[in-house]
């Protein structure tokens, strides 16, 4: 028998919707307003969306955001997996310990990582630039990584891998061709969770960004004190629309390899 809705649930559902999509719809609506004060919505215009390619600043940390963000989502992907499938099907002294381990720098607080890897480079002395930046990126990021992927490791059969050796398959052609497939939905996932991460990283870029390596979300924080132009509402308006398309399109290729899978 089918319980009746509730009303209280219904309303509590829609203001935490509201809550997390208001801010977001705000966003988009001024991007669109006439005045440069973002207070009062005054009219419609696509002009922000034209002078926003002419600011070169926030172009150009738009651009590094990029860079970094892609770069050091592939790096933690392919590390994160690579440590993942290690971890399940090795057993070797410490294994605990390093697996323990991985919680670490998701559990304290991102200011005192971000500390930590500036005392890291100042010790070694590394100036900061677009590497260090890289790097801090790939270390926070990919512990994430690494949970996901074995998720997804502990709920396939292993039998099939040891099918595949004993038709004499090596453990390269193993990994490529039966291992990698089944775990694809997990590495996608923290694929994505990885560059969710560093696109949107103030705290650890701000101590390990170089003069010349300022990403957008520093870029705006340096705004804030003399007010946001709507051109920054232009611009993220545009990333908004690119996520929501990227995550459509791994939801839909994430579906696609899961039917495969039971297939």
């Amino acid at each position: 028998m089918k319980k009746k809705n509730n009303p209280f649930f219904t309303v509590y559902a829609c203001l935490v919707y509201i809550f997390l999509y208001l801010p977001i719809a705000v966003v988009i609506a001024f991007s669109f307003n006439t005045s440069k004060m973002n207070i009062v919505f005054e009219g419609f215009t696509f002009d922000w969306y034209v002078s926003m390619w002419s600011n070169t600043l926030l172009m150009d940390a738009f651009k590094n955001t990029i860079i970094v963000a892609a770069i050091s989502t592939l790096l933690a992907t392919i590390l994160g997996t690579l440590c993942a499938v290690g971890l399940n099907r090795f057993e070797f002294k410490l294994k605990g310990l390093i697996s323990a381990s991985l919680y670490i720098p998701i559990v304290i607080p991102e200011l005192v990582f971000a500390i930590a890897m500036l005392i890291l480079f100042s010790s070694m002395d590394i100036t900061m630039n677009m590497a260090t930046l890289i790097i801090s990126h790939v270390t926070f990021s990919m512990p994430f990584v690494v949970i996901t992927v074995r998720s997804r490791i502990a709920g396939h059969d292993p039998s099939i891998e040891e099918a595949a050796r004993d038709l004499g398959a090596n453990e390269i052609r193993t990994f490529f061709r039966v291992t990698l497939p089944m775990i694809a939905p997990g590495v996608l996932s923290g694929a994505m969770l990885a560059l969710t991460l560093s696109l949107d990283d103030v705290v650890v870029s701000f101590f390990t960004a170089g003069v010349d390596s300022q990403i957008l979300p520093l870029r705006i924080l340096s705004m804030v004190k003399k007010g946001i132009s709507p051109d920054v509402n232009a611009l993220s308006t545009l990333m908004i629309i690119g996520s929501v398309l990227l995550l459509v399109g791994t939801t839909v290729v994430q579906g696609r390899l899961e039917k495969q899978e039971e297939a």
